[in-house]
């Protein structure tokens, strides 16, 4: 997954706009003279970098003049005490730009390194990690990207982008397998389903419904290793996600049921931002 160019500006300088509001009236009162400066980038702890592209657009938005230079890209890992991008031009534009550049790139290198834990606690299982919806109001995009770049795969973006029956759908209708049926009557042929099974009835229902995907939702490892049986021998072509309260404890035991993919909330509604700070002198 890659953001364009200018979705990356567009973010930048809209989100630049909540903390410059009319100015940052004290570099202009202080620094003055149209004075040139740089800035280090440094790391105050390990992670894997994600961002550093944003964080750039988030000063260019400001000034074109700006020049970085990257000494590590996305999905590296990155040491604490390690320099890794240093950026020069107006002291006042690095000034304007330093807090917002940081939250983001903060924000989504934290997305990235839980989601390279993840990925991690799982490698050989042949389980992908994959993303939900619960992710920062304004910001999945750029989380949905840190998610990628740290290793882990994309659901769908927002509820346009493809049919997940969950439980409070299967309510209104009366049962998976009417939800499933309805489903089918009007989305494009193109389009897969998903439903969200929490027992062994309602998954005798989404095979018989012919879903193209099943979700095992907040089963314990027994029932999902005898659910992903029962789809492999009855559905083979249907692909099996596991969900509900996956961890970094959890997820490893989880993904040796055999499930095609698990869904982690937390990658993005729990990641803790890392710590990077940057330092700014006069050139």
């Amino acid at each position: 997954m890659d953001i364009d160019e200018g979705l990356i500006f567009a973010y930048a300088a809209d989100l630049l706009k909540e903390d410059l509001g009319r100015g940052d009236i004290t570099s202009m009162a202080v620094v003055r003279g149209g004075r040139q400066a740089q800035g280090r980038f440094l790391a105050k702890q390990d992670f894997v970098l994600c961002g550093l592209e944003v964080a750039e657009a988030v000063f260019t938005s400001l000034d074109g003049r700006i020049q970085l230079e990257a000494r590590a890209y996305d999905g590296e890992a990155i040491s604490a005490g390690t320099e890794f991008a240093r950026i020069e031009g107006p002291a006042g534009v690095l000034l304007a730009g330093e807090r917002t550049a940081l939250n983001l790139m903060q924000r989504m290198s934290g997305v990235a390194t839980l989601t390279k834990a993840f990925v991690d606690r799982v490698a050989g299982t042949g389980a992908a990690i994959v993303d939900t919806r619960k992710t920062t109001p304004g910001l999945r995009l750029l989380e949905k990207y840190a998610v990628h770049v740290g290793g882990g795969r994309n659901h769908r973006f927002g509820l346009d982008d493809g049919v997940l029956i969950k439980d409070n759908h299967i309510a209104l209708v009366g049962g998976v397998r009417r939800a499933v049926e309805l489903a089918r009557e009007s989305v494009p042929h193109l389009m897969k389903i998903e439903v969200e099974v929490a027992n062994r009835s309602q998954l005798r229902d989404a095979i018989a419904a012919r879903a193209d995907c099943i979700m095992l939702d907040n089963m314990e490892p027994d029932e999902i290793r005898h659910c992903v049986e029962l789809i492999r021998e009855q559905a083979p072509g249907v692909i099996v996600e596991v969900s509900g309260g996956v961890n970094l404890e959890s997820v490893r035991t989880l993904a040796e049921c055999g499930a095609d993919m698990i869904s982690v909330g937390a990658i993005t509604h729990s990641a803790t931002a890392v710590d990077i700070s940057m330092k700014i002198a006069p050139i």
